[in-house]
């Protein structure tokens, strides 16, 4: 028998900081065969990027140290070398050539002074040995692959030029690139729409089959794990508590764990209910002895609740009229615009006061845009934007920024959001002190402490920086300071996409109880439609910078009639055993 790919063996890894050591990883056990796909699954925090991490030596050390373990790579199934003993040279040689990473967050990962051509040539010029031409061209077919627009337009763009799901493209054109035997996609489509996903997963699909090539997927979407993977491993507080075929444990769960991750996800008939999350199912001992035994009756519970009510107002709180964003393309040498980018043509909506609009579309189809000219951090090329009976669609700066006030926004990217030399006490401080909301430093800081909780932190991380965060955590810290202003009006751009889905459930609750509670408004932008639809009063379907379809959220996810809504409502990864 040929060896696996892949081996984890009693991986044990510890973070070694001031304040104690946390044991990031315990004893863990798995492998990989080629040809295999293997999800991993678990809440933020729980281990997962850290097992992916480990795996090219892409841990800091210190503070990451490797009590116990070993990682086996056999490239020819014949003899393996262990990854966390190989010398550095041997080991960049196997960086990006034989083992690949698709990285979480891509809008960090890519380097901003380099084109996203440069960044995939330089990769294949290194470990394919081939000419800039050759590579160029190689390029430009994988950008075409992983369907960018303009693929010979993209390789002279800067990451900055492009939306969030075309840098995740980027990113996977580049580790695909120099066709690895185990390729770790931690979290691959988690800023794509629902078509470009599928068309993503196809591809490494066709890719996989052609090379023989082994997947490891992260990710929180269960309905992905169900649709592209053989095996699922299921994480939780750095320990395997279920592992085994994915038709197994998505029928049979056998740990109280797995048993809440598949009801955590917002299910069609769960609209504007509760949904139920991890502490509902878990107590402190059901956590502590692994499972991996799959005989017991199907536990997977899914909500039965009847259907949301439509909000009512006397008055639309925000009224958009014919609004237009356009970006220069193309000048002469005077500076005259010869050819414009239309990323929001000629847009006209409202929202009521205490309703959530979702907003879904294709990445690249002016969702952001949008949402950035909403608050004026895009200034509109034309039209009027009504917020509360007055048109701040081209208000001067200072009463800009009073208003902003009342108008916040959760960004897509929180790790691109918060200033890494700031604690997130002070991060969440600093508007709370420019807009005056409590008198005194301890009365803010006992607010903040509270917000901390309530996106389910803890109030001794007020004095932790950012990158000592998981990419959920970093969301909710993004959430908390929004909340902390007390704003009339939010703006989710892709607030949850980057949470695993008990997570999701409970900042979803949390939305619903603070929308209650504070009576925000607030417009969902999304490319997930069953959470879009959960939560959303209205849903409004965008393309190329124009609204194609709006309806309430049960009309247009039941019965869409846009044919470019119904493509989407199709892509959507179902859980069908």
């Amino acid at each position: 028998m040929p060896l696996p790919l892949l081996q984890i063996k009693n991986l044990t890894i510890d973070f070694v900081t001031e304040s104690g050591i946390t044991n990031a990883l315990k004893n863990i056990s798995f492998e990989i065969k080629r040809g295999e796909t293997v999800a991993i699954v678990g809440e933020s925090g729980s281990g997962k990027t850290v097992t992916s991490l480990s795996i090219l030596q892409l841990l800091p050390s210190p503070p990451a140290k490797y009590a116990s373990g070993e990682i086996l790579f056999s490239e020819d199934g014949k003899a393996s070398v262990d990854l966390l003993h190989l010398e550095e040279n041997k080991l960049r040689k196997t960086r990006g050539n034989k083992i690949a990473m698709i990285f979480q967050e891509p809008m960090t990962s890519l380097n901003p002074v380099k084109t996203c051509g440069s960044q995939v040539i330089e990769a294949m010029r290194i470990h394919r040995k081939m000419s800039k031409k050759e590579a160029s061209e190689k390029t430009i077919e994988l950008f075409s692959q992983v369907k960018l627009p303009d693929p010979a337009g993209m390789l002279h763009r800067y990451p900055h030029q492009i939306s969030g799901g075309q840098k995740q493209r980027v990113m996977i054109a580049m580790a695909m690139s120099c066709q690895p035997a185990l390729l770790i996609a931690d979290e691959p489509t988690t800023a794509l729409d629902v078509t470009v996903q599928k068309t993503i997963l196809q591809l490494i699909k066709e890719l996989q089959t052609s090379q023989n090539m082994s997947v490891m997927y992260i990710t929180h979407d269960l309905g992905l794990v169900a649709e592209i993977a053989d095996k699922v491993i299921v994480m939780y507080r750095g320990n395997i508590v279920e592992y085994g075929f994915v038709k197994d444990i998505f029928l049979n769960p056998q740990h109280a764990y797995t048993k809440a991750l598949l009801s955590c996800r917002p299910a069609a008939n769960s609209k504007g209910k509760r949904l139920p999350v991890i502490s509902d199912f878990l107590s402190e001992e059901e956590t502590k002895v692994p499972v991996k035994n799959h005989l017991s009756q199907n536990s997977n519970e899914i909500l039965k609740n009847e259907s949301f009510q439509k909000s009512e107002s006397a008055f639309p709180l925000l009224n958009v009229e014919n609004l237009k964003v356009y970006f220069p393309v193309k000048k002469n040498f005077l500076g005259k615009v010869l050819k414009e980018f239309k990323a929001v043509d000629d847009v006209s909506f409202f929202v009521n006061k205490g309703e959530t609009l979702g907003l879904v579309g294709e990445s690249g189809c002016g969702k952001t845009t949008l949402g950035r000219a909403l608050i004026r951090l895009i200034t509109p090329t034309s039209g009027n934007i009504i917020f509360n009976q007055k048109n701040i669609a081209h208000i001067p700066d200072e009463q800009l920024r009073k208003m902003r006030k009342d108008i916040q926004i959760i960004f897509q990217d929180p790790y691109g959001s918060l200033n890494p030399r700031l604690t997130i006490g002070q991060a969440i401080n600093e508007p709370m002190k420019i807009h005056d909301i409590l008198p005194t430093e301890k009365q803010r800081k006992e607010k903040i402490i509270e917000l901390l909780e309530k996106v389910d932190l803890r109030s001794d991380y007020f004095n932790r920086y950012p990158h000592e965060f998981s990419g959920g955590q970093r969301q909710r810290i993004c959430i908390a300071r929004a909340l902390g202003l007390n704003p009339e009006f939010i703006i989710c751009d892709e607030s949850v996409s980057a949470l695993d889905v008990s997570v999701q459930a409970q900042v979803l609750n949390l939305l619903n109880d603070l929308k209650e509670e504070l009576g925000f408004t607030s417009i969902f932008i999304s490319h997930d439609l069953s959470v879009v639809h959960y939560i959303s009063n209205r849903i409004m379907v965008m393309s190329k910078g124009k609204i194609e379809e709006t309806g309430t959220a049960d009309e247009i996810y039941y019965h869409p009639k846009n044919e470019y809504t119904q493509k989407l409502i199709a892509a959507i990864p179902k859980i069908n055993f």
